[in-house]
């Protein structure tokens, strides 16, 4: 079923099912991967907060998490600007770092952020994300944990929004062009 978004039509992409599968799965690796370890998870916000959210949900180690606000995004396009809003007020040297992130496209934010988190000496540093698109990346970003590659389209829902509106939906939805 098609929703509208201002003056924009999506339809369905990915399920919220698909969605839970893939976060079942990341976890599953990263309570493997990080037994013992106690990471601290930085989710950056406003998009990862749903994904941030369920992943906790499914972890069974011992880990912590913050929330940094990082934006570069103004309607359907990167503005090519990576805006920090909220800062991190927690000491990250020695620490097993996961960054949490909805969506890696052009890479630009994450290029412009990880430099700050490895100048604070982290023990290890990683990235999380649901969505991934590999036609779009600009900046060179290695994603460790992975949902989905999808390709590059703009997309909505489960965090993502379009000016601040579908981030509510339990599904991805993909741009009728």
């Amino acid at each position: 079923m098609q929703i509208q978004v201002f003056d924009k039509t999506f339809e369905p992409y990915i399920t919220a099912t698909q969605i839970n599968e893939q976060i079942k799965k990341i976890a599953a690796q990263l309570n493997i991967d990080y037994a013992g370890k106690r990471p601290l998870f930085i989710a950056i916000l406003n998009g990862s907060f749903m994904f941030a959210s369920d992943l906790f949900k499914e972890l069974t180690i011992d880990a912590e998490i913050c929330f940094i606000k990082l934006a570069s995004y103004k309607g359907t396009k990167s503005t090519g600007n990576v805006i920090t809003s909220i800062g991190l007020d927690i000491p990250l040297t020695d620490r097993h770092l996961i960054i949490v992130e909805d969506i890696v496209d052009t890479g630009k934010t994450l290029d412009a952020f990880l430099p700050q988190l490895i100048n604070q000496q982290p023990v290890t540093l990683k990235i999380a994300a649901l969505l991934h698109k590999p036609e779009a990346l600009q900046f060179p970003v290695t994603i460790d944990y992975l949902g989905f590659e999808v390709p590059n389209k703009f997309l909505l829902g489960y965090g993502l929004d379009y000016d601040g509106l579908g981030r509510n939906l339990k599904e991805i939805y993909k741009l009728v062009e």
